[in-house]
């Protein structure tokens, strides 16, 4: 069978392959991008109904283009976004295949490059950017076994509170998808525990500014994670309902019951960390520290933005945090269903190369792998906070292709048979 060959092939095509298709467009460098289903699919069906981006429309996008018929400051929804990257795609006639898997990759023999295996065929490369993002598999903890009349669900899975069965519901896990999907749950009338862990929560919006304007003027975006295996702590963010701050002292008050981190299950009974007032006081003390930079930036620079001092008040601790259950008996509970907002992990068991470290987890500098030619794009903190969002990776993929053309100007490189040879006894 014969090799399709490209210099730089692109595996997947949400946000990540198309921000990296543009730019190696943008420099000249031929590429395919492979997508096994459709350009952001992940957007249309691994998401739940009402989803909406988590970040405003003027900047939760691509530089070059703005969303079609959303104001500004509006949450684009989920079809919305996913419409958005097809059409930015089209505008630069993106080379996207769709329909195409890729099962294995490995290093040429005896040459720079590696073969992929594809469900279309074998594809070589000089380059191959890893662009399959950061929800790959989802992760369900089998901490409480399969149970007659227990639904249990990865927050990946959850569309809407009509899918679920009747009962009250528990979601574990509570940084954006699990604190949205709970409060969804509680809108349509659900009984809810939301199992709350460690976790940041800024506001919404301060001082008539949204969150994401602060973290851009206080030079938060360009932050690294603090060491190797904190790149996913939890943020309690949320774009619904036009975008509001999440806070659980009130989503308690409302009726939901927050508890710790789930820990074990026994005989059908639950148990819970004694760690909940420590996560939601520490999640109040990151809210408070964003409002309190914010405070000192406006003053430093003299801005005009009115002060907002009743963001500074909190609620009183809600009973279900002070007096905490450690235990809770499903049936008795009347629970139908288990939302697993646990996150997602990344699986590279294809990838036949050396460019991982011990613990499986890719070994990169700013995307840029220790493997020659190969890259990762799409994950989170890959060069800075701003990666998780739909901007960072934007900026992420111009660095790999602009790291991808210096190395190409490197292999093309052959000295002037005219030139004397150096002296290597000179100087």
């Amino acid at each position: 069978m014969t090799t399709e060959t490209t210099d730089t092939l692109v595996i997947g095509a949400g946000q990540a392959g198309i921000a990296m298709s543009e730019h190696l467009t943008a420099k000249g460098i031929a590429h395919l991008v492979v997508e096994r289903s459709r350009i952001a699919e992940s957007w249309r069906s691994r998401r739940w109904d009402s989803l909406v981006a988590n970040g405003p429309a003027w900047h939760d996008r691509f530089p070059n283009m703005e969303f079609d018929g959303c104001s500004p400051d509006a949450f684009p929804g989920k079809e919305d976004v996913a419409d958005y990257f097809e059409a930015y795609a089209a505008r630069f006639a993106a080379p996207v295949r769709c329909g195409v898997t890729v099962t294995g990759l490995a290093p040429l023999e005896g040459r720079p490059g590696y073969l992929a295996e594809t469900s279309g065929g074998a594809i070589a490369a000089q380059n191959v950017v890893v662009a399959t993002g950061a929800f790959q598999t989802p992760v369900m903890p089998s901490l409480v076994p399969p149970t007659e009349g227990l639904l249990q669900i990865h927050s990946g899975a959850y569309r809407n509170p009509g899918q679920l069965p009747e009962g009250a519901v528990l979601v574990v896990g509570a940084g954006s998808s699990g604190v949205q999907i709970a409060a969804e749950l509680m809108r349509a009338g659900r009984k809810v525990y939301l199992s709350v862990g460690p976790h940041d929560r800024p506001p919404r919006r301060y001082r008539g500014r949204d969150f994401v304007w602060w973290l851009g003027v206080l030079g938060k975006w360009d932050k690294q994670a603090s060491a190797p295996g904190t790149e996913h702590v939890t943020i309690a963010v949320s774009g619904a309902g036009g975008g509001e701050t999440v806070d659980f002292r009130r989503l308690a008050h409302a009726g939901m019951t927050l508890l710790g981190r789930t820990e074990a299950c026994t005989d059908g009974v639950l148990s819970f960390a004694p760690d909940l007032e420590r996560n939601i006081r520490n999640g109040d003390a990151t809210y408070l520290a964003l409002l309190d930079e914010a405070d000192a930036f406006v003053a430093r620079n003299g801005l005009d933005l009115p002060p907002e001092p009743a963001a500074r008040t909190l609620a009183a601790m809600p009973d279900c945090v002070t007096s905490p259950l450690r235990r809770l008996d499903m049936a008795e509970a009347g629970i139908g269903t288990i939302v697993w907002a646990t996150g997602y992990a990344n699986d590279y068991g294809w990838m036949k190369v050396d460019a991982f470290d011990a613990a499986g987890r890719p070994d990169h500098q700013r995307g840029v792998s220790r493997a020659p030619g190969i890259y990762f794009l799409g994950l989170p903190w890959l060069s800075g906070r701003g990666s998780s969002f739909i901007w960072g990776v934007w900026h992420d993929a111009r660095h790999i292709a602009e790291h991808i053309a210096i190395q190409a100007a490197y292999r093309a490189y052959r000295p002037d048979p005219a030139a004397p040879a150096a002296d290597a006894r000179a100087g």
